[in-house]
């Protein structure tokens, strides 16, 4: 049976909980500048992430972890000053958190001073808890990611399916009840069994945000740009597309082009 909406004016953490509680799926999409994210705001999304994957979609890198720190600002601060309503996650990038709590802590004190985010996101469960706990002890809200993390790519040597076999799974649900202890107000799941994640949904009361991990989670994120078919080269079994915008963009540029080239643009019309 479903649930009559609520109406949020301005999505926060504890909103996201709620919606939880009511069984109501939370949206989220990637955004790295103030274009795409004045219009997905206005659209309705929830829960707007500043990716490390901004070094992919936006520099051309191979991986995520490129990015650096001062990027990661200048993205989330661009996002920020489009934005009224939806949550603002931004992601810690790689070399800013894993090693030195202390280090972790500037680094999430930078994003949230010098962007004006509200959250931060960081990858791993056990191995990075005194970095989560040090960030959370000074206020900051912090989303967990487990599952496939990016920023380890090189240690699994691929980007297939992760806690396939029982120990990673066992594993991965013991990360997840530890981020929810220590205050996490919610963790993305990113390419696990769909099992596994709704057992791990099941089990937390924290939001789980999946890509790649089935419907029977909390919520669904995924990169804007390959939703809306900007990138065409990627096919993970995970992403639909909403929109072809590489075929139309591209008809678009053509007929600039030739437009240009013929002589007929501008016309009368479109001149002083």
């Amino acid at each position: 049976m479903s649930t009559a909406k609520k109406e949020y004016k301005k999505i926060t953490v504890k909103s996201l909980v709620d919606m939880k509680k009511n069984g109501e799926k939370i949206s989220m999409l990637t955004a790295y500048d103030y274009t795409m994210a004045k219009i997905l705001d206005g659209a309705g999304i929830d829960v707007l992430l500043v990716g490390d994957s901004a070094s992919n979609v936006m520099a051309g890198h191979e991986t995520t972890l490129p990015i650096t720190l001062d990027q990661m600002i200048y993205h989330a601060s661009s996002v920020v000053r489009a934005i009224d309503r939806c949550l603002v996650v931004v992601d810690l990038p790689f070399g800013s958190y894993q090693s030195d709590p202390k280090e972790a802590l500037r680094s999430a004190i930078r994003i949230m001073k010098e962007s004006g985010g509200h959250s931060i996101k960081l990858e791993g469960g056990k191995e990075i808890k005194d970095s989560i706990k040090r960030i959370l002890n000074a206020g900051i809200p912090v989303m967990g990611h487990l599952g496939l993390t990016p920023q380890s790519i090189y240690k699994f040597g691929t980007y297939t399916v992760r806690a396939k076999e029982e120990q990673e799974a066992e594993k991965l649900m013991a990360d997840a009840i530890m981020l929810e202890k220590l205050g996490c107000f919610a963790v993305v799941l990113e390419k696990v069994p769909a099992k596994l994640a709704k057992k791990v949904a099941d089990t937390i009361s924290i939001p789980v945000i999946g890509i790649g991990a089935g419907n029977d989670v909390d919520g669904q994120v995924l990169v804007t740009h390959d939703m809306i078919g900007m990138t065409h080269e990627f096919h993970p079994r995970f992403l639909r597309r909403y929109l072809d915008l590489f075929k139309d963009m591209t008809g678009a540029f053509k007929s600039y082009i030739s437009d240009v080239k013929t002589g007929d643009f501008p016309n009368e019309k479109e001149q002083y």
